[in-house]
C-alpha cells in the first residue's frame, strides 16, 4: 500500500473537509432555525399554521436528499432563469430538507415539558409567547439536546451527496485525486477513517448526554 499518496495530496483534501464542515454548520443553524417555525406550526390551534407546516414535514420526509438537491439545482435555472451555484444550491436543499426533521424533534422536545410549567407561568401574567420563549423552550433544548446531536451527525454524513452536483467537498476531492493517482484502498480507506471518527464522537457525546439526561430524571 501506497500511504504516500495521502501526505501528497492532504491539504488538497483537507481543504473538502472544511467545506464540508462549512456545509454541515450551515445547514446546522439554517435547519434548525426552519425547524423551529415549522415546530410551532405543528404545535399551533390555527389551521392556517398547522396544516402547510405538517404538509411540508410530511412532504420532505418522503422525499430522499438526493432528489430535492437534484431539483434545487436543475430546475432553478428553468423556473427563475439563472443557475444556481453548486456550494448555494447544496445549502438551500439541506436547509429545506433538514428542517423538517428538527421540526419533529423539537415538536417532541416541546411536548415533553408538563403542560403544568406552562400553566404556571400563565398564572404569573406572561404571555404565550414569552411562556415559550422563556419556560418551555429552555427546558425542551435540553431534552431535546442528544437528539440534535444526532441529526448534526447525520448532516455531516449527508453532505456527501453534493458530490453530484459537483461540489468539491471531501469525498469529491477524494474522487478526483483517486482519479488522478488511481489508489483506491488506500485513499478511501482514509475517507472511511476520518467519517468514522467524527461521527463516532458525535454518536459517543449524544449518548453521553442522553445518559446525563436520564440520570437528572430521576
Amino acid at each position: 500500500m501506497d500511504m504516500d499518496v495521502i501526505a501528497r495530496n492532504l491539504h488538497f483534501m483537507l481543504g473538502g473537509l472544511v467545506l464540508t464542515f462549512e456545509l454541515a454548520i450551515i445547514t446546522l443553524a439554517g435547519g434548525f432555525l426552519v425547524g423551529l417555525i415549522l415546530a410551532m406550526g405543528r404545535l399551533s390551534s390555527r389551521a392556517w399554521l398547522y396544516y402547510p407546516a405538517t404538509c411540508y414535514v410530511h412532504f420532505f420526509r418522503g422525499l430522499p436528499l438526493i432528489l430535492v438537491i437534484f431539483w434545487l439545482y436543475f430546475l432553478s435555472p428553468v423556473v427563475t432563469g439563472r443557475s444556481l451555484e453548486a456550494f448555494y444550491a447544496a445549502i438551500i436543499a439541506f436547509v429545506v430538507f433538514e428542517g423538517a426533521y428538527f421540526a419533529e424533534i423539537i415538536r417532541a422536545g416541546i411536548q415533553s415539558i408538563p403542560k403544568g410549567q406552562a400553566m404556571a407561568a400563565y398564572s404569573t401574567g406572561l404571555t404565550p409567547f414569552q411562556c415559550t420563549r422563556d419556560v418551555i423552550l429552555p427546558q425542551a433544548l435540553r431534552n431535546m439536546t442528544p437528539a440534535l446531536v444526532t441529526q448534526a451527525v447525520i448532516i455531516f454524513q449527508d453532505t456527501s451527496l453534493a458530490y453530484v452536483i459537483g461540489l468539491r467537498e471531501f469525498l469529491r476531492r477524494v474522487n478526483l485525486v483517486d482519479a488522478r493517482e488511481a489508489r483506491s484502498v488506500e485513499l478511501y480507506l482514509f475517507a472511511g477513517l476520518l467519517y468514522f471518527t467524527f461521527c463516532s464522537a458525535g454518536s459517543l457525546l449524544s449518548q453521553r448526554l442522553e445518559n446525563r439526561r436520564q440520570r437528572n430524571r430521576v
